[in-house]
């Protein structure tokens, strides 16, 4: 669930909070009827839940949430959903179909436009189909979440996400490292607030 994370500028560098306080934490003075130089705005809020997004790719925390547990992007679980928001992901227990809350707080890697949705879902039932999903065949290093959905991103021939799939380094270089490091910056606000209230950014400008 979106925190509320608010940022303003008074009377140098940016202040982020949960709620706008009476005064500047900076110079003290009041904020009824303040000059701001930058008017307070909403930070947006980088995660999805993911059976809101039809024909989508997302990814979570193999366990926990990004808000709280997320610290390392090698322990990331990635999967895909249906035309109607089904989850469809590969693990341990095998293949699953299922619209868990598990997948309430997650990162949308990509997604097809509607054009493109019953040629997902055939894509994804034919894959589904192939007999290599089952809890047996699962190995955390080898045969794991990401086989399945590159497999699957590669027979759906969806254009750069497609050829992306080819290779694990470069799908991982070009759609989740650039999400994860953006991300990242929020959840670090986010832990500082969390801490102590108010963060004020004091990093210099260029």
């Amino acid at each position: 669930m979106d925190p509320g994370i608010i940022c303003f500028q008074h009377c140098g560098p940016k202040i982020f909070c949960f709620s706008l306080p009476d005064s500047c934490p900076v110079c003290e003075k009041a904020l009824d009827n303040a000059n701001f130089s930058l008017l307070p705005f909403r930070v947006p809020y980088p995660f999805v839940q993911a059976s809101q997004y039809p024909c989508a790719v997302v990814i979570k925390p193999t366990t926990g949430d990004f808000m709280n547990d997320y610290f390392n992007s090698k322990d990331l679980h990635v999967g895909v959903t249906t035309s109607k928001g089904t989850i469809v992901e590969f693990d341990k227990n095998g293949l699953r179909h299922h619209a868990s809350l598990q997948w309430g707080q997650c990162l949308l890697l990509d997604r097809a436009p509607g054009p493109w949705r019953d040629h997902w879902d055939a894509t994804l039932r034919s894959v589904c189909a192939e007999d290599c999903w089952s809890p047996e065949d699962y190995r955390e290093n080898s045969h794991n979440c990401y086989s399945f959905v590159l497999k699957f991103l590669v027979d759906l021939g969806y254009g750069s996400l497609s050829r992306a799939a080819k290779s694990r380094t470069h799908f991982c270089e070009e759609f989740i490292i650039p999400r994860t490091t953006s991300a990242g910056k929020y959840i670090s606000l986010y832990r500082k607030l969390k801490k102590n209230g108010i963060y004020v950014d004091r990093t210099k400008m260029d």
